[in-house]
């Protein structure tokens, strides 16, 4: 699946700068990872975010938002935002800083 390359530098402005970042192509798409640990990503025309799980279900209550589910086993802490979610350029830049927390709080990958 062919990933929205407008979307995608959009987030590339918004992570420009951030400590252990590295962009890797991944679900079909393009993942921006945090010493890494995937913070956001592109698939299709749709904002995928790595949220704390514990914060899932209230995600799930935002315009737009849907659970990101690629194999039938949805994972809590993955979500899918789209249309809505990120038309607004302060909402698209909050969801990315939600996931960039996030990724930036879990120990490195190696």
């Amino acid at each position: 699946m062919a990933f929205n390359e407008e979307l995608a530098n959009q987030v590339r402005k918004q992570v420009k700068g951030q400590a252990g970042l590295t962009e890797k192509k991944m679900f079909g798409g393009l993942a921006f990872l945090i010493n890494g640990n995937m913070s956001v990503g592109i698939h299709g025309d749709e904002l995928i975010v790595r949220t704390d799980p514990e914060q899932t279900d209230a995600a799930l209550q935002e315009p737009g938002v849907r659970i990101f589910d690629l194999t039938g086993r949805p994972m809590k802490g993955w979500i899918l935002v789209g249309g809505k979610g990120i038309q607004d350029p302060k909402s698209l830049k909050q969801w990315i800083r939600n996931g960039v927390n996030y990724a930036s709080s879990l120990p490195r990958k190696n």
